[in-house]
């Protein structure tokens, strides 16, 4: 198992920042935000979108055989479709501060952007959505440090019955011939999957934690038939689950778009292990992969590929780590119980 990088957040890998923009005013009907995942430098880029009902911007482009190479900022956003808009405000940033594809001849630059985007409309007004300036003001903030849980993309999402968030983790690869590489993820957590074993109450992703810090709690018995009452309560509603769970991994060792887009499908493993079901019909689960190129550089095609299962290993490692810091992070929200809430004060964190 890769070990963790210094400080355990995606901004462990070089070229890589982020920032949020939220509002969070349920009294005005507010529970929605942005992440900007900035790598302003350009970095190779890849996506891997698996869910039935997915919200992205820009994934084309992304795909094997198209011109461009490089994106040079990921958004994730609330609002739905309406929060693609989210993008256009980080890409304005961007091109304020010439970074971009360039156009030869006409001096200007083309920032690429691809974002997705999740279904949390029900927990504020249908109206209240993240736009431009949103995203604007996630660049605007992106730093090194950051923070976790009801932040960002993360400020109105929900985890099945529980209060979902924005969660990372990092990891430096071990063994092999990607050692040394480091490798991030962030993931906004809006799952219908539940991010818990209804049975114990323990966190499904926990065990991608080595044995020594598996510190979580697990949920009472009286808060499972609490959430297990909710979730037949909605059913017999006939309230269906729009949610969907995105994210970015990074890695600083150079890779190939064919690799990064390897990687990315390896890090939906992280997310299928830490929420069950995902990948559903309703979901709109994607994940983005960069390659930023700042740390060990894979001499050819060989190396490359032979290096690249480490490096799936430690970003399915991280996607699940990163949702069950996404959970333990948040706190309760227009009727939503955090994980917090739920489990043994005798035995809190």
């Amino acid at each position: 198992m890769p070990h963790s990088a210094e400080h355990d957040r995606i901004t462990d890998v070089a070229g890589v920042l982020v920032g949020h923009c939220h509002r969070v005013d349920l009294a005005s009907g507010w529970a929605t935000g942005t992440t900007a995942v900035l790598v302003p430098d350009g970095a190779v880029a890849a996506v891997d979108a698996r869910g039935g009902a997915t919200g992205t911007r820009e994934t084309d482009a992304l795909s094997p055989g198209k011109s461009v190479t490089q994106a040079h900022a990921v958004v994730l956003s609330g609002g739905s479709a309406y929060g693609l808009a989210a993008a256009d405000g980080t890409m304005r940033w961007l091109e304020e501060r010439g970074h971009g594809v360039s156009a030869p001849g006409w001096g200007g630059v083309v920032p690429i952007v691809p974002a997705a985007v999740l279904f949390d409309l029900p927990l504020g007004s249908w109206s209240a959505r993240p736009d431009a300036d949103f995203g604007y003001r996630a660049a605007q903030s992106a730093n090194a440090e950051f923070a976790t849980g009801v932040v960002g993309a993360g400020a109105g999402a929900t985890a099945g019955q529980l209060k979902g968030g924005i969660g990372t983790a990092s990891a430096v690869v071990s063994s092999g011939l990607a050692q040394g590489a480091k490798v991030g993820a962030l993931v906004a957590v809006n799952s219908s999957g539940s991010v818990y074993d209804p049975h114990t109450g323990s966190l499904w992703g926990e065990l991608a934690f080595p044995l020594a810090k598996r510190r979580f709690p697990v949920l009472t018995g009286e808060a499972l038939a609490l959430l297990a009452e909710r979730a037949r309560a909605n059913a017999e509603e006939g309230l269906i689950g729009f949610n969907t769970t995105i994210g970015v991994v990074a890695t600083d060792m150079a890779l190939s778009r064919d690799a990064c887009l390897r990687l990315a499908g390896a890090a939906q493993d992280g997310l299928a292990r830490a929420v069950r079901p995902a990948h559903g019909p309703f979901d709109g689960d994607a994940i983005f992969a960069l390659s930023t190129g700042k740390g060990p550089q894979a001499f050819d095609r060989l190396v490359e590929l032979a290096g690249l299962g480490e490096l799936c290993e430690a970003a399915a490692h991280c996607v699940e780590r990163a949702i069950v810091d996404a959970v333990v992070s948040a706190s309760p929200l227009g009727g939503y119980p955090s994980y917090r809430d739920l489990i043994d004060p005798k035995n809190s964190l």
